[in-house]
């Protein structure tokens, strides 16, 4: 799956750079109130996030949140509606600080390997 979404194929729909900065700034609007941010990436097909959550939050709704709060705004910019995102979310559990720094190493990488150069959406 990896390989995959690294090949950037699929609708690529953040890789319009008005698209990626309001997802940039979604991610950015969370932080210190559904979660710690920890690293992040947007990728031209798909979004990675390291975080440690609120203790008062799930996943899921901080999930929905996210991918509720500027989505009409994401199409507007693409000229389109209906759904911006998928429906499902792959998840992860880090166990460790060994995972921790993995993690945050991968998602960091992640534009480079997919050669993208000069990758501003990463933090």
């Amino acid at each position: 799956m990896e390989a995959y979404l690294d090949r950037s194929t699929g609708a690529c729909h953040l890789k319009n750079p008005a698209v990626a900065d309001v997802v940039a700034s979604t991610i950015q609007k969370f932080e210190g109130i559904h979660y710690r941010l920890l690293a992040w990436v947007i990728m031209p097909n798909h979004v990675h996030l390291v975080v440690k959550l609120m203790p008062d939050r799930s996943l899921a709704k901080t999930v929905h949140s996210l991918k509720l709060y500027k989505s009409k705004e994401a199409n507007r910019i693409l000229g389109k509606s209906g759904t911006f995102w998928q429906r499902e979310y792959y998840d992860r559990l880090i166990r460790d600080d060994a995972e921790l720094s993995r993690a945050i190493q991968y998602v960091r990488a992640n534009p480079k390997k997919a050669g993208l150069r000069d990758w501003k959406w990463v933090g």
